[in-house]
C-alpha cells in the first residue's frame, strides 16, 4: 500500500521528466547566425556545440554575470 512518502516521489519524478523533455524541445530549435544582443556573427563551432543559441559569447557571459549578481544579491 502506497503512503504519502510514495505518492510524492512519484509526482516528483514525473516533473522530472516533463522538465528534461521540455529541456531537451526547446533545445531542438534552430541556432541564430547573428546575435541578438550585439549583432556579431556566431561561429559555427559555437552553433554546432550549443544548439538553439542566439547570442554571441560575450553577451551570454554577460547574462549569466547579470543573472548570477541579481539571483544572490537581490539587486535589479
Amino acid at each position: 500500500m502506497a503512503d504519502s512518502m510514495d505518492y510524492s516521489q512519484e509526482t516528483q519524478a514525473l516533473l522530472l521528466e516533463a522538465q528534461i523533455a521540455n529541456a531537451r524541445q526547446s533545445s531542438a530549435r534552430s541556432s541564430a547566425f547573428v546575435c541578438e544582443e550585439c549583432d556579431a556573427l556566431i561561429p559555427a563551432a559555437r552553433r554546432v556545440a550549443v544548439p538553439g543559441v542566439y547570442t554571441c559569447v560575450g553577451c551570454q557571459h554577460l547574462r549569466e554575470v547579470k543573472g548570477h549578481h541579481f539571483i544572490f544579491s537581490g539587486i535589479a
